[in-house]
């Protein structure tokens, strides 16, 4: 998944501030991912971990490209929380506490 430099050809909504991003304007593209602006791609990107809270490391991660950190900003764990006994429950009692609307019967 790489992004593309270049002066946007349609009006678009930024994957990272959800403003318009408009036609002409330099920005970054993605096939479906979408666009964002030049000054929201330099944002030095670091999600916060489900289970924890904590910094899930973004810069340093194994997966960074193949990720989109907008699209799994909510559903990230960091490596603390990947080592506990079962992360899997773990997860899974994150998510449902912090979607309940969701309404996960697992």
């Amino acid at each position: 998944m790489s992004w593309v430099k270049m002066p946007l050809k349609y009006d678009g909504k930024c994957v990272v501030c959800n403003l318009t991003v408009k036609k002409n304007e330099m920005g970054f593209w993605s096939r479906g991912i979408g666009v964002k602006h030049e000054k929201c791609a330099e944002k030095n990107v670091d999600l916060k971990c489900i289970i924890c809270d904590g910094s899930v490391g973004c810069p340093s991660c194994e997966f960074i490209e193949d990720c989109n950190p907008q699209a799994v900003s909510p559903l990230c764990i960091c490596k603390k929380c990947e080592q506990l006994e079962d992360p899997f429950v773990s997860y899974k009692n994150a998510v449902i506490e912090k979607f309940p609307i969701l309404n996960i019967k697992i």
